[in-house]
């Protein structure tokens, strides 16, 4: 039973891409046809799942090894869900590491950054300040813009921690609005 336990959930883990959400209709239909939860059992173990912080395909992976061989088959499930992920994000990393001496590889990803900014600073116009009914510089647009060029001076010029940063930042925002 464990490593039946076990095996299902690696299948389901190493095609898992997008979100939990995704695999939910083939976790049900492998969790059903071995008989380990009926379809209102498996409603059951989806909402508890869903309200459970993190993945709701790991904590259904979880529930439902506990379900059928307690401790062990939760962590087995568990284990058999995430680790098809775990494996494929060592593989990547040691290949970008090892690529990471490569001076085109380095440039081109020293070129990226500004391309990325770019596509940062546009969506947050886009999205913060397009589509308002409002003029576009108003009192809260004014503030806003006063909280993001503080930010960015305590990070760049003062080089003060990020987390401190938001932390100011949302003490800034309490203030001002």
């Amino acid at each position: 039973m464990l490593w039946q336990l076990f095996w299902v959930f690696v299948k389901i883990g190493s095609i898992s891409f997008g979100g939990g959400y995704a695999v939910l209709t083939l976790i049900q239909r492998e969790v059903e046809a071995r008989g380990w939860a009926s379809p209102s059992e498996f409603q059951e173990i989806v909402a508890l799942a869903g309200m459970a912080p993190g993945s709701i395909a790991t904590n259904a992976a979880t529930l439902i090894g506990y379900a059928e061989a307690g401790i062990a088959g939760a962590v087995l499930a568990t284990i058999g869900v995430i680790l098809p992920s775990l494996v494929i994000v060592v593989a990547v990393t040691a290949f970008f590491f090892r690529l990471n001496s490569n001076e085109w590889f380095k440039s081109s990803f020293y070129g990226l950054r500004p391309i990325v900014t770019g596509l940062i600073i546009y969506a947050a116009i886009h999205f913060g300040l397009g589509g308002r009914s409002e003029p576009w510089i108003s009192w809260s647009t004014a503030g806003t813009l006063l909280i993001t060029a503080g930010c960015l001076a305590l990070v760049i010029k003062y080089k003060l921690h990020p987390f401190a940063v938001i932390v100011l930042s949302a003490a800034a925002g309490i203030v001002l609005f």
